[in-house]
């Protein structure tokens, strides 16, 4: 995979949509967007926002919008690539340059831009994975309440340092002699890494 260096190294890498894809870069351009290079392929951004994307691809090019799913979407331009996956994200498709219509893409530009200056923003949804005790650590706190209770009010980042510090080990010696050394830093609530940061 080449390393983009630039937009106008990335449009040359695909030569039959180039004319296209300098239109919509104009396009862009006209607005107070700035450009980057994120991902491998030119990025428009306000304030450190990510507002539009410009790709090529095998079959089409086109834009993506970060935040898409807030566009009124009036000429029922935009695809969600991956229906009940992308929840923000939309696209618009060309597969050729005469189906640029420049005053309406311009139009969606302008929209995504006040969008997101009226915060108008989908944030990921962090699932947290389940916290699962090692036999080890689950048998130790269940054997000292004192344990049990100060495992329980760490946070549950700490937690799963802990748990993850345990599971990690392959062997049952192991195992048990890392319970061992931690068992003083969960009774004194430490995470895991505490003794470590004022080093």
């Amino acid at each position: 995979m080449k390393t983009i260096r630039s937009v106008d190294h990335y449009i040359a890498l695909h030569p039959s949509y180039s004319e296209a894809l300098h239109l919509l870069r104009k396009l862009i351009l006209s607005t107070e967007l700035q450009e980057a290079i994120k991902w491998g392929a030119p990025v428009y951004t306000l304030n450190g926002k990510n507002i539009v994307g410009l790709g090529a691809f095998k079959n089409h090019f086109g834009l993506w919008f970060f935040n898409g799913v807030f566009l009124k979407d009036t000429e029922n331009l935009m695809v969600n690539a991956q229906e009940n996956k992308t929840k923000a994200l939309r696209q618009m498709r060309f597969t050729h340059k005469d189906e640029i219509n420049a005053p309406i893409v311009l139009a969606y530009v302008k929209e995504a831009i006040d969008n997101q200056r009226q915060g108008r923003e989908l944030k990921p949804e962090r699932k947290a994975k389940p916290l699962v005790i090692p036999n080890e650590l689950s048998s130790a706190l269940n054997a000292d309440q004192a344990l049990k209770q100060a495992f329980k009010t760490l946070t549950p980042g700490k937690q799963r340092e802990y748990c993850e510090h345990i599971s990690s080990a392959k062997r049952e010696t192991t195992k048990l002699a890392r319970l061992e050394k931690i068992r003083p830093m969960i009774l004194a609530g430490m995470g895991l890494y505490e003794k470590y940061k004022n080093c």
